[in-house]
């Protein structure tokens, strides 16, 4: 079996813009924490860390255990992940890795606000 970095993958569709790429590893999480630019809004954390190249920005999303049991916690992930895939397939942001950290209002906030705060939060963090 091939490894998964080794597999060719599928190319995007003609016009279609790429998903951004996952922050997954615990120490990529510390460095945007120690170094980055953080926004605190009303549905949601936002911290940002500038990389020197141009590439798609990099996502990860945390949850705590103060907003829920994993039940709780995994669907305010979720709503974090598909409000980033919308707001970053009409504004892509480059060179950044970025860290959403869900809040206990995240669950209960309508989505559209949700997606809101995230944009507002962009606009705080992302460096000019």
């Amino acid at each position: 079996m091939v490894p998964a970095q080794e597999r060719p993958s599928a190319p995007a569709p003609r016009g279609a813009m790429m998903a951004p790429e996952r922050l997954k590893r615990r120490a990529d999480f510390l460095r945007v924490a120690a170094k980055g630019r953080k926004a605190a809004v009303h549905g949601l954390v936002l911290q940002v860390l500038a990389r020197d190249d141009a590439g798609p920005a990099r996502v990860g999303f945390t949850v705590t255990r103060k907003v829920g049991n994993a039940v709780v916690r995994n669907r305010t992930r979720r709503r974090l992940k598909e409000a980033a895939r919308l707001l970053l397939r009409d504004q892509p942001v480059t060179g950044a890795d970025l860290v959403l950290i869900g809040r206990d209002a995240t669950r209960g906030r309508r989505f559209a606000e949700l997606i809101d705060d995230f944009r507002r939060a962009l606009a705080k963090a992302l460096p000019r």
